[in-house]
């Protein structure tokens, strides 16, 4: 089973449309750290995240992970051992905030781009995320939190997305 991002507003899941939003700067295969384009290919994805106290445990056959506010996910160029992966803000500051002010990752889910064999600087934190407003995003691909509890349902844990 594949979640298929249609077109760069559509993410379709048999037979489910969602709006969707993508990278400021578009698709592409050759990405690269803070360019805001999303990465073209097919990726499994990972557990999900939520955000206790603003959301409740969503119904998925995903493992499901409570968000801690130490949580980040490493983006610093210079770190070869924990680029691309989740980590302790505590012991690493150069990394994405999950426990965010906003409402964007009250439940996220990682898109497993640049991994297991990551490379430094192709690109990191790529997520399944919540939006209010579909502006475009940094590069990861966000749909309304109405859509997203409905997509929860229906993936499992070999599910891929097909980006582009």
């Amino acid at each position: 089973m594949t979640i298929f991002l249609k077109n760069k507003h559509t993410l379709k899941f048999n037979e489910f449309k969602f709006r969707c939003c993508i990278g400021k700067n578009g698709l592409t295969r050759a990405k690269k750290e803070g360019d805001k384009k999303t990465p073209k290919g097919t990726f499994e994805i990972g557990q999900l995240f939520f955000r206790k106290g603003r959301v409740k445990i969503p119904k998925t056959k995903l493992k499901c992970i409570i968000l801690k506010k130490d949580f980040g996910w490493c983006d610093d160029l210079d770190d070869k051992k924990n680029y691309n992966k989740l980590v302790s803000r505590k012991v690493i500051k150069k990394s994405e905030k999950l426990f965010r002010n906003d409402y964007k990752y009250d439940l996220l889910i990682p898109i497993k781009y640049n991994t297991p064999k990551t490379i430094l600087g192709k690109g990191s934190a790529i997520f399944l995320h919540l939006t209010k407003n579909y502006k475009p995003t940094a590069g990861c691909i966000a749909i309304s939190k109405k859509d997203f509890l409905i997509l929860l349902r229906l993936v499992k844990k070999k599910t891929k997305i097909t980006i582009g």
